[in-house]
């Protein structure tokens, strides 16, 4: 049996904290009543709904199993089940790696958003293959402005590991929509 090393360890805990930092922070700018949030696979791990009080929050998982509100695929064009320009903010963290076509995903996302709308993301780059497989994908900061190119870039940060410099440990991504 294969064990998890002890970096893989440490960055889990780290990504963890720095997910929950990320929601708080998120949550202190754009929880409001009236605001409809669509937070995408929380149900293995602490979602949004601990932090956001006041906004009305929707859930997304490709997996039939989660009890989320929508059961879909981000790869496709999922316009029967949620319209055009739905959602204010859309939380989307460490699910990019795992899809099959993440330019498709974040395509839907923007579909999915308001204009105006945020999306926020965050995604690993220095962290061992994990569940739920596939595992497909490692972004660099150069990939993400690739991949949001057609998003205003609000903010994207590294959580760094001090000893490995230019290898973070994960990214946090906030973009907007606009016209």
């Amino acid at each position: 049996m294969k064990t998890i090393s002890e970096i893989d360890k440490t960055n889990y805990i780290k990504i963890r904290e720095n997910i929950k930092n990320f929601i708080g922070v998120l949550s202190k700018k754009y929880d409001s009543k009236g605001s409809l949030i669509m937070d995408i696979a929380p149900e293995t791990h602490m979602g949004v709904k601990e932090f956001f009080k006041e906004s009305t929050i929707k859930t997304l998982d490709i997996d039939p199993n989660s009890g989320a509100d929508y059961v879909l695929d981000l790869c496709e064009n999922n316009e029967d089940t949620v319209k055009d320009e739905t959602f204010d903010l859309i939380v989307c963290t460490e699910v990019l790696e795992h899809v099959n076509d993440p330019f498709a995903v974040v395509n839907e996302l923007r579909r999915m958003l308001k204009i105006g709308g945020v999306v926020a993301v965050s995604t690993p780059f220095n962290f061992r293959i994990h569940g739920p497989l596939p595992d497909n994908w490692r972004f660099t900061i150069h990939g993400l402005r690739v991949l949001f190119k057609d998003f205003e870039i609000l903010l994207i940060e590294s959580l760094d590991d001090s000893d490995r410099d230019l290898m973070p440990i994960q990214y946090t991504l906030i973009a907007r929509k606009n016209g």
